[in-house]
């Protein structure tokens, strides 16, 4: 088995486990998909999954300007267009699933009300990405929250249930639910943004209720085999701390094999340039706990992506920086060509400059 075997996931089957990770590039600023977005996504339609650009469930769940959404019609009508594109270039689209919680600001909150979160713990260090008075746009320090009822809880449940609806409906193959990297299910998971005393907060399983509600709620809408978690152990980003964070990654992992989910995504702690690293005990019991599709993600290439394919802890690998550039990604593994290197500063907001005009390799 190799990164260039087809591989039955779910519903799908990918014809490669090289898969595309979902990469934030701040380019709609209507919120709706449109032309340059078919044509970013249907470049790389080699890959075994495309997975979207985070897409925001609702207007609160926003936390940065000239995102996407999939709550209105608009946004579905767009992210068709994207999924037509994808499908005719020979590929397969999931929609990654967004609530940015605290990592937001009133002023792209709806009313410029305050963001939401498990508890009303500001991030000291986190950054939304705003637009401001005189137009121009940039991070500023996040806001602080707002602590959820219940009853928001649930209604937030509902609107990762509608946004499911609808991405399926608008023709993604899948949709990935984004339990990770420090935003609104992964502050539910963790000890340090949870000081809830309800049944959302205090113990493990409490903690975790919210991603189950989560997962339950699309599964039952769309099918499970449509579904896929992604999770972050070990990271400290947007000021994330966790004193349980690889017991939570294992129980996850376990209930999540109980439901038969497509797949289960793991983004490795060490993506940014950071020191820690996931250790092969914890590699080894991630499989045990889920012997389903495993994806990681990190600082892979071709040669690293197989050894953790030969070692069987893991059936796939995503890759994201390197899909900015090499938009035909997977061929260029195949025949062992030279990757192009991405200009870091064209990967947020513009237009088609470093989005859509990176070459494939026989067109240099």
């Amino acid at each position: 088995m190799d990164i260039f075997t087809p591989l039955k996931c779910g519903s799908c089957v990918f014809p490669n486990r090289i898969l595309m990770a979902p990469l934030t590039r701040a380019r709609t600023p209507n919120t709706i998909p449109g032309p340059l977005q078919e044509r970013y996504y249907s470049q790389r339609a080699s890959a075994g999954l495309v997975i979207s650009e985070a897409t925001n469930i609702s207007p609160t769940a926003v936390g940065y300007v000239y995102t996407s959404g999939i709550y209105t019609d608009e946004q579905e009508k767009g992210w068709s267009g994207v999924a037509r594109a994808v499908h005719a270039a020979g590929g397969r689209l999931a929609m990654q699933l967004w609530h940015v919680g605290r990592v937001s600001h009133e002023l792209v909150q709806p009313g410029q009300a305050q963001p939401v979160a498990p508890s009303a713990i500001r991030g000291n260090s986190t950054r939304a990405f705003v637009e401001f008075a005189d137009g121009t746009s940039g991070p500023t320090p996040a806001s602080t929250p707002r602590e959820l009822s219940v009853e928001e809880i649930h209604a937030i449940v509902n609107d990762y249930r509608q946004a499911a609806i609808r991405a399926i409906r608008a023709g993604c193959d899948m949709v990935e639910v984004h339990a990770a990297n420090g935003y609104l299910l992964h502050q539910f998971t963790a000890t340090g943004t949870n000081v809830r005393q309800d049944q959302y907060g205090g113990t493990l399983q409490n903690r975790a209720r919210i991603v189950l509600d989560v997962v339950d709620a699309i599964g039952i809408a769309v099918g499970y085999d449509k579904v896929g978690v992604r999770l972050s152990p070990l990271t400290d980003i947007f000021d994330i701390t966790d004193t349980d964070s690889e017991e939570m990654t294992l129980y996850l992992a376990q209930q999540m094999s109980r439901r038969e989910v497509a797949y289960l995504h793991i983004n490795e702690p060490d993506w940014r340039g950071g020191e820690v690293k996931l250790g092969d005990d914890f590699r080894h019991a991630v499989r045990r706990e889920f012997p389903g599709v495993l994806i990681y993600c990190g600082h892979y290439d071709a040669q690293s992506a197989q050894d953790l394919l030969d070692q069987n802890l893991a059936d796939a690998a995503a890759f994201g920086r390197p899909f900015i550039s090499n938009p035909d990604l997977p061929e260029r593994f195949r025949l062992g060509l030279p990757l192009t290197k991405p200009d870091s500063s064209t990967y947020y907001g513009g237009g088609a400059e470093g989005y859509t005009d990176y070459p494939f390799f026989h067109q240099q």
